[in-house]
């Protein structure tokens, strides 16, 4: 699974450093080419010496040291890999990797990469559940980033609970899981859609939704991870794009939105709209700010394209077409029809009053509602999990 995968093992400054040797070790044993990145705080722990030794390689973890092989060594090292794994994670790498701080050789490089990076967290339990950490690890997850999970158990601390990095052979378990899950759309096309567009109703104001573009865009960093190229069409949204996309378009209505998804629509294998798009628009658009009068005001609404109606029109027996149902009542009935009048494969719905299931959340709670009349029930998660879940039934539908 790993033959001949060019592996970063990224050590920062923990206690768990000394589990990074016997890591190192198992993926060179599993056939991976390792290069092992330190950081200063990580050879206090452990050296650059058993590295070097333990993998065949040069160990870097120095920014001003004097280059041997690369021209720009963090960005040569970064284009290099195919997998970048920080382990153990401590909650100061997992701060600056998610706002994009680059003071080191390591963060650095994160930074440049657009391998897949997998942290695994190791740290005091109340700093890996502290708010601060759990919000860096959600965001880095909605970016595309992969997290191993720490496990529970008597901490070097002496405290108990969650933040211990994971065996060696877990690990590496871990990252042999994401190879493979990366090869299963290599050669396909994903087209998918995010966030909520705007209908301008002046210079100024417009009409908009509450689309955070979080579903979406994990729904694309999922596939991307599985070695698709990726298309991500997107409206307003409330986070980055995720790294490793083939193409990302920025648009603001729906009309725009139209036009986007059809150019790459054709020659889409699966297509996926997770996008929350305005039905309506102003029917006249004022040149100049609307000024305030005593008066009411009253906007005439148009329709707007049903985009996802003329895609389940256009749609060829190879293609795989998945719709989203955000309502706030009767879920099952307007998902259901849906479904019908739109030609999809199946439709996720979701309710969205519901707590934990918002669109500016990072968890949903859904329901996959297929062609067959089954209903797939699925409990709170976060939407980067639901993601991995939806790409799996798409490529079911796939083959």
């Amino acid at each position: 699974m790993l033959k001949d995968k060019k592996i970063i093992l990224g050590v920062t400054g923990g206690i768990a450093a000394y589990k990074a040797v016997e890591i190192a070790s198992r993926l060179k044993k599993a056939g991976a080419v390792v290069r092992v990145v330190m950081t200063e705080e990580a050879k206090k722990f452990v050296t650059e010496l058993t590295f070097r030794e333990i993998t065949g390689q040069p160990v870097t973890s120095d920014m001003w040291a004097e280059i041997q092989h690369y021209s720009v060594a963090h960005i040569s090292l970064a284009e290099w890999a195919d997998l970048v794994l920080v382990a153990p994670a401590t909650a100061n790498i997992l701060a600056k990797a998610d706002v994009g701080i680059a003071d080191d050789f390591l963060s650095t490089m994160l930074l440049a990469t657009k391998a897949i990076v997998v942290y695994s967290p190791a740290m005091n339990t109340n700093m890996f559940n502290h708010p601060a950490t759990q919000g860096h690890i959600a965001s880095l997850k909605a970016k595309g980033a992969r997290i191993i999970e720490p496990a529970s158990g008597v901490l070097a601390c002496g405290a108990v609970g969650a933040g211990r990095l994971p065996e060696p052979v877990d690990v590496v378990e871990a990252v042999e899981k994401i190879f493979a899950v990366k090869q299963s759309l290599a050669g396909k096309k994903v087209l998918v859609t995010a966030g909520g567009t705007i209908e301008p109703l002046d210079p100024i104001r417009f009409i908009a939704n509450h689309s955070s573009g979080r579903q979406g865009y994990a729904i694309a960093a999922e596939a991307a991870a599985r070695g698709a190229e990726v298309v991500l069409v997107s409206g307003q949204a409330a986070v980055e794009p995720p790294v490793g996309l083939a193409k990302f378009v920025k648009v603001d209505t729906t009309r725009q939105m139209r036009e986007a998804v059809l150019a790459d629509f054709d020659d889409a294998d699966i297509i996926i709209k997770a996008a929350a798009v305005a039905d309506y628009r102003p029917k006249t658009v004022a040149a100049n700010k609307i000024k305030k009068t005593d008066d009411d005001f009253v906007i005439e609404l148009e329709r707007n394209p049903d985009i996802l109606k003329e895609l389940g029109g256009l749609k060829k027996s190879n293609q795989v077409l998945v719709g989203f149902a955000a309502e706030t009542q009767n879920l099952l009935q307007y998902a259901q029809s849906k479904l019908e009048k739109k030609n999809l494969d199946f439709i996720v719905a979701n309710d969205v009053s519901k707590p934990g299931a918002g669109f500016q959340g990072d968890t949903n709670i859904i329901k996959i509602l297929s062609r067959d009349g089954s209903v797939e029930e699925l409990p709170l998660m976060t939407k980067r999990e639901l993601s991995a879940i939806i790409m799996d039934r798409a490529e079911a539908k796939l083959k």
